[in-house]
């Protein structure tokens, strides 16, 4: 599978950890879009797009995010999700939407966002389009 164009969408407030997202198009013909860059102590890293879990109500069957303790549609007290279920930690709370499967694959993509990243930064110009925006000059 080959990686056949990055664009990467610096934020803005550069002292934040977030700093941009990036949307990866592979071999001409599959998009992942929400691609963070995010800096942390250990430096910069990529993290998949996620979405919030959600749980049912058991009255009235409203998906409720984890962890919540009434439900937002009736009020009703949540049971505690099991052992198995429950979130150890806030990390827990999501899942990834789209991954890599092996390391060697999730090294390699890191890498070129990255290396995207990195130049957008040298650039020194933040792009005018949101992330679902998208022009043919940030192409990169």
């Amino acid at each position: 599978m080959e990686i056949t164009e990055i664009r990467v969408f610096l934020k803005d407030g550069q002292d934040k950890k977030l700093k941009a997202y990036a949307t990866v198009t592979f071999d001409h013909c599959f998009v992942v879009r929400n691609i963070k860059v995010i800096n942390s102590a250990n430096g910069s890293f990529m993290a998949m797009p996620s979405r919030k879990m959600k749980f049912s109500c058991p009255k009235c069957n409203f998906k409720n995010d984890a962890g919540s303790k009434f439900c937002s549609h009736c009020g009703a007290k949540l049971p505690a999700q099991d052992a198995l279920k429950q979130p150890r930690d806030a990390k827990a709370d999501h899942r990834d939407i789209a991954h890599p499967v092996t390391k060697e694959f999730r090294e390699y993509l890191q890498n070129k966002v990255l290396e995207a990243y990195e130049q957008q930064v040298a650039k020194g110009e933040s792009s005018p389009h949101e992330p679902g925006d998208l022009a043919d000059d940030d192409v990169l």
